[in-house]
């Protein structure tokens, strides 16, 4: 349920997949939700698909350009001041050089080691999903 006021962002965030890992991004201590760990991606745009926001976040923030395997299904969480929609997308890398221009670490981690890291709670739902899909015979 959400509250009467609440400011509700929409995020695209990329699950980038890169020789049987995926990237993590700890966010810095300036932002919001400090050294939590998140996908990367960003704010969507008024008059901007998820999937051309995510293009642009990861050249912003990473420098990299990624193809799009899949979309994952939305996932909604409230926060006690701010609620946030994650659009979340799969992805390999396509080119660009990846470089940290935001975050405070990156770190490149097999999908079975995710949740061991401190994630933002917006994700922990994204990550279990994303699991489950990559144990034998889950869904794709």
């Amino acid at each position: 349920m959400k509250p009467e006021g609440l400011h509700h962002l929409q995020v695209a965030c990329a699950i980038i997949e890169d020789k049987g890992q995926v990237l993590a991004a700890q966010r810095s201590a300036a932002m919001s939700l400090p050294l939590k760990w998140e996908f990367p991606g960003g704010k969507i745009r008024v008059d901007e698909t998820p999937s051309a926001c995510l293009h642009r976040e990861l050249a912003e923030e990473l420098g990299v350009r990624v193809d799009i395997l899949r979309a994952m299904p939305p996932s909604t969480h409230h926060y006690p001041n701010f609620a946030v929609t994650l659009h979340p997308f799969v992805c390999t890398l396509a080119g660009g050089e990846l470089r940290n221009n935001e975050h405070a670490a990156l770190r490149w981690l097999p999908p079975d080691e995710l949740p061991t890291l401190d994630w933002a709670e917006a994700d922990l739902p994204i990550i279990a999903a994303y699991c489950r899909e990559q144990q034998p015979g889950g869904p794709v």
